[in-house]
């Protein structure tokens, strides 16, 4: 991207490391990437791969004719996102530049004569971190912008797009990448007084180490479609919100599937808005509990709520559900995708 682009990116993890509107940079991260390497066990940024969330007992079962492998252990019993070094701790090839896109499908053209494109690449070896299969994977960032019709503001654009494809070593593995993006409008070091919205409040309940127990249900906590504003402890919420609850009807390659608004939220000092939208059938909203990052370059400390993600993403777990497997079973032959778009403001 150009030295003056409001949006930055490593190799190491294809890490998007700033997203900046009105002057603000509503993203957290670090200077360099060896900080990220250093201190980033919250995941900021980070390309998550090559399955997003938690895998019950750290196992896959009933993979390549019944066969089960055995993962890394990072989550109490489980395995989370891709394991000790998944795709977000890995240097991917790039960025290279795609070229210029004129039109995200779902949002609508980009103006200014269009986005400019990057592509980082990543090959996955058969057994990397337990999983079967040698895989190629890309994400293709595009970064635009927009103007309100209303008022003629200036709407900055990020898209993703992401693709995986099984090349050797099995006839099939488990696919679910997402970005692990913590987000903070606020200017300061709490998402407090931030208002969200939910485009949904059917959620998978989960066990004490955050494994689906059942199918959607009603979340308790808020409404869907209903704003809600994050205080200084609660609401906390570490769920995943189901779109589509019709499980067996979702495509290993969404990217044809309409893109949908998942979650919007602004905060009424700052004058900054987020739209999150996605072809994902689900998402995990996290009010940042567990952040724990000690000041370092000149940043302060960021603490429990000092970011607060949206990660789309397929159900938790599904690779062990036979009913929710065909979510994330990459077959060989056969291309994994998604897609994911930004959109943020300041009025």
């Amino acid at each position: 991207m150009a030295d003056d682009a409001p949006v930055s990116f490593l190799p190491l993890g294809a890490i998007i490391q700033e997203l900046r509107v009105g002057g603000t940079n509503i993203v957290q991260g670090f200077p360099t990437q060896a900080l990220y390497e250093s201190h980033n066990d919250p995941f900021f940024g980070e390309t998550i791969g090559r399955v997003a969330n938690r895998i019950g007992g750290a196992k896959l079962n009933s993979l390549n004719g019944g066969k089960t492998y055995s993962l890394a252990t990072n989550n109490g019993p489980n395995n989370l996102h891709g394991g000790v070094i998944g795709w977000g701790k890995k240097i991917w090839d790039g960025p290279k530049p795609v070229g210029v896109i004129r039109e995200i499908p779902g949002i609508g053209e980009l103006d200014g004569g269009g986005g400019e494109s990057v592509k980082f690449t990543l090959v996955s070896p058969d057994g990397d971190e337990g999983f079967p299969g040698e895989v190629a994977a890309s994400v293709v960032y595009t970064v635009g912008k927009q103007l309100q019709k209303e008022n003629g503001k200036e709407v900055l654009v990020l898209g993703i797009e992401y693709e995986a494809e099984l090349l050797s070593g099995a006839d099939e593995t488990v696919i679910n990448m997402t970005n692990h993006s913590y987000f903070n409008l606020t200017g300061g070091p709490s998402i407090e007084g931030t208002v969200v919205t939910l485009a949904t409040n059917s959620y998978l309940p989960v066990d004490d180490g955050g494994i689906p127990t059942g199918g959607p249900t009603a979340f308790s906590k808020v409404e869907g479609n209903k704003a809600f504003t994050l205080g200084a402890v609660e609401p906390d919420i570490d769920d995943c919100f189901v779109i589509n609850e019709d499980a067996g009807s979702v495509p290993i390659d969404t990217r044809g599937s309409p893109l949908q608004k998942l979650v919007w939220a602004h905060h009424p000092e700052s004058k900054i808005h987020l739209e999150v939208y996605s072809t994902e059938p689900a998402f995990q909203f996290y009010t940042g509990k567990y952040i724990d990052v000690p000041a370092v370059a000149g940043l302060p400390a960021r603490r429990a709520r000092s970011g607060f993600c949206v990660e789309p993403s397929r159900y938790v777990n599904a690779a062990n559900e036979e009913a929710w497997k065909s979510q994330m079973l990459l077959k060989k032959g056969e291309k994994y995708g998604c897609r994911i778009v930004y959109r943020a403001w300041k009025e």
